[in-house]
């Protein structure tokens, strides 16, 4: 169909043939409406409301799960610390107890000795002041209590001052004394209540005073200075002791690391869940955006495949649905478990410490101006490289096509400096756009780092001021480290969007293409067909501006063979397209028995007409397969007969698998002669009442095309039949010879007519068989069959 091509193709852009995820991996195919596009494809995803629903809660269920492990490991950590400092509470205190008691109690014995001592000096003193005065006994009495207090007063003065003791001091030292050693306290509700009153005697006295009646054992002197903790530590730390008497709580922390191995399973569990659904939903997805696409390209006329390339339409059937079809399964789940994690990592940071959650969040203007710097400069390498890639390619497929030549002409050094220059813009080009990509993970790890020194900075100088805990920092730090691994996804999955779209959009640029006219409702259906064709003032174009056919007429009776010749792009094939409604006309009436073929049903006309192309088109299948293809139902016995008539049994026998015999992808593994004789073969089996021969002989060897050409003639016996020809030998037989050009008839006749006329025919004749037109110089009939056995 060479004619029509000519007049109609218009030059295809390059073809997009889809891919991935790319993310910033290379150049991002945009659509032209993003919105509507997205909106037509969320339709599809309509049938799967629920599905996708159902995903969405496990798709956050189970990042809330993943994002909330951090802090359970916190908190495990935590219990460790806790359980630590109740252990050294106890411990620290029992051991302070068991040094210091028994020496400050029998300090304390020795100042109420000294007391007594002194009450009776003081005493004595008194008494020698009254002696053999007339004094009451009362007065005395209370003279002599007086004297005692300011003995104990004076005493307990020395010894404060001796031991560097407040009298407040003194008082805290005494209650210490009082408590019994804190390990030997079997209730651990009283242990717990104990360790809190001692603590609380920090209040009024410095427990590392007690250092003073400790001797020389500076650990010891250490171990009382280090009884200083925040009040949520030691709140916590007296919980741990309530609840073990103070160790550190394996029991507990045991516990924790089943809860947070529970909820990794979990979150992993509901992962696998939502991958198996969306798996569900996406091919669902894509199957039905492939049958509609599949079935819409069964509807779409044929002036579509023309001017669409065969590579532009798989494309779009194979490498852009397999696109969308990856998008759907990947990104879906990735855009709500991403944004989850975004907004998780964000709350938990939060309540963990507001001041480093700023410092974390100032980060991300960082993060976003670098990618978007790089995204920028990479984009144009990578366009780049696409443009050279392809230069590349095709300069290669030239030269290892057109080897024999370029050998010939000695042009082996200009195809290699053309070559190196190529590879040389290619290689800029690629090193350009790898670099840049391959710094992106670098500098957001750099700006991660910088981020993490000041969180770990700050957050050290929090845990050490008591205002956090360790198991909170460790976790923050987990959090912050994992904070800018959504927004990089959601930047790739935004590239990857863009690409999906444009993919999408070329997919619905196909659905929405016009249809063939649909048949009328009261369209008849042939019977008993005669196979009488007129064309009664046809008008048409492939192109409003450029008419091909104006007012075209033509005759052709039941059972005659009219043969069509002319140059090419003169409207032979046309003729053929119109007749089949492959295109419909402007103007005027196709009659076939005398019925308009446009209120005939499409599919029956094409029923009645049978057609063996100068193209062969056979399927990957058997050859009994392909024969049968034009008939539904039909015999083995049926298939054979119509080789036979095809004079095709012969080569199909000498196969080794016979009838059976498969037939690959490319039909490469039978000769050109071969395929159109198995295409004859289709056309018998049909019986059609018309049929059509367009170039059927053209690639063939005269051997075999000898054998077509019976074949042929046996198929035309009877039939209506149109010939389109270049080799003029093969048509001098025919009942009427129709010569086009410029889409129009401009000479009809026989064979012997239209040479006599000396016209178009003729020169077209004698140009193939003697090699010029000579007016004056006409063959006689006698020597023109000459030259034509020896041509």
């Amino acid at each position: 169909m060479s004619d029509k091509k000519k007049e109609i193709q218009q030059p295809i852009g390059p073809m997009i043939m889809g891919g991935g995820q790319r993310g910033l991996r290379g150049a991002v195919e945009k659509p032209r409406d993003f919105w509507r596009t997205f909106k037509r494809l969320v339709r599809y995803l309509k049938p799967q409301l629920l599905k996708l629903i159902l995903i969405t809660i496990l798709a956050i269920a189970s990042t809330v799960f993943m994002v909330y492990g951090p802090r359970i490991s916190g908190n495990a950590i935590n219990e460790i610390t806790n359980g630590f400092i109740a252990q050294n509470l106890v411990n620290g205190i029992s051991k302070a107890q068991e040094q210091a008691v028994p020496k400050v109690k029998t300090m304390l014995d020795e100042l109420n000795k000294a007391k007594i001592q002194a009450e009776k000096i003081a005493e004595a003193q008194v008494l020698k002041q009254f002696e053999g005065k007339p004094v009451p006994q009362s007065m005395i009495n209370e003279a002599v209590a007086k004297a005692k207090e300011e003995a104990d007063k004076q005493v307990l003065a020395q010894f404060l001052s001796k031991a560097g003791l407040t009298e407040e001091q003194f008082n805290a030292i005494q209650k210490f004394v009082s408590f019994p050693i804190i390990n030997t306290i079997s209730d651990y509700n009283q242990r717990a209540t104990a360790v809190k009153e001692i603590i609380d005697l920090n209040k009024s006295l410095s427990l590392d005073k007690l250092s003073i009646f400790m001797g020389s054992e500076t650990g010891s002197k250490a171990q009382m200075k280090n009884f200083k903790f925040s009040e949520t530590d030691l709140t916590n730390s007296l919980d741990i002791i309530k609840k073990n008497g103070g160790r550190i709580p394996f029991d507990s922390l045991g516990q924790i690391l089943l809860l947070l191995i529970a909820l990794y399973v979990l979150s992993s569990f509901l992962t696998f869940l939502v991958q198996y659904i969306m798996s569900d939903v996406a091919q669902k997805t894509t199957y039905s955006l492939r049958k509609d696409l599949f079935e819409k390209l069964m509807r779409l006329p044929i002036k579509y495949y023309d001017s669409h390339s065969t590579g532009d339409i798989l494309s779009r059937m194979s490498n852009d649905l397999d696109t969308i079809s990856t998008t759907l399964q990947q990104s879906i789940t990735q855009i709500i478990t991403s944004t989850t994690q975004l907004i998780g990592y964000l709350i938990m940071m939060i309540t963990i410490s507001g001041k480093l959650t700023i410092i974390a969040v100032l980060s991300l203007p960082v993060y976003s101006i670098t990618m978007w710097l790089i995204i920028r400069f990479s984009q144009n390498f990578f366009r780049q490289q696409q443009i050279h890639l392809g230069r590349l390619l095709g300069h290669a497929e030239e030269m290892y096509t057109g080897h024999a030549v370029v050998k010939t002409y000695n042009r082996e050094k200009d195809s290699i400096e053309k070559f190196e220059t190529i590879n040389k813009d290619l290689y800029n080009a690629n090193w350009k756009a790898q670099f840049l990509t391959g710094i992106m993970m670098p500098m957001t790890n750099f700006i991660s780092n910088i981020a993490y020194v000041f969180i770990a900075v700050f957050g050290g100088i929090f845990v050490t001021h008591n205002v956090l805990n360790l198991g909170d920092i460790t976790a923050f730090i987990q959090y912050s480290r994992s904070f800018s691994q959504p927004i990089i996804q959601i930047a790739n999955i935004s590239n990857v969007l863009q690409s999906t779209m444009a993919c999408a959009e070329r997919v619905f640029n196909v659905l929405d293409e016009k249809e063939e006219i649909p048949d009328p409702e009261d369209a008849i259906v042939l019977s008993n067909p005669r196979g009488e064709i007129v064309f009664d003032n046809v008008d048409f174009s492939y192109i409003e501006e450029k008419p091909l056919f104006e007012d075209l007429n033509l005759v052709a009776k039941p059972g005659e063979m009219v043969a069509i010749v002319g140059p090419t792009g003169a409207g032979k094939t046309t003729i053929v397209n119109l007749l089949m409604r492959f295109y419909e006309i402007k103007d005027g009436v196709i009659w076939f028995d005398r019925i308009d073929t446009r209120k005939i049903k499409r599919g029956d006309l094409r029923t009645k007409i049978g057609m063996v192309l100068q193209d062969t088109w056979l399927f990957n299948g058997t050859i009994k397969e392909n024969i049968a293809y034009g008939k539904d139902g039909a015999t083995d016995e049926e298939v054979v007969q119509a080789a036979k008539l095809a004079h095709a049994d012969r080569f199909i026998r000498s196969l080794p698998q016979g009838y059976d015999t498969v037939i690959n992808e490319e039909a490469s593994n039978i000769s050109a002669g071969e395929k159109q004789l198995i295409t004859i073969a289709r056309a018998f089996l049909v019986n059609p009442t018309v049929l059509i021969l367009d170039e059927a002989t053209s690639n063939v060897d005269t051997r075999t095309e000898k054998l077509i050409q019976k074949a042929m003639e046996k198929l035309m016996q009877g039939r209506t039949s149109f010939v389109i020809a270049h080799r003029l030998s093969t048509i001098r037989d025919a009942k009427t010879i129709l010569v086009m050009n410029n889409g129009k008839i401009i000479e009809q006749g026989t064979h012997e007519e239209l040479l006599k006329k000396k016209g178009f025919y003729a020169e077209l004749y004698y140009a193939q068989f003697v090699g010029a037109f000579d007016s004056e110089a006409i063959p006689n009939p006698e020597a023109l069959k000459t030259e034509e056995e020896v041509s």
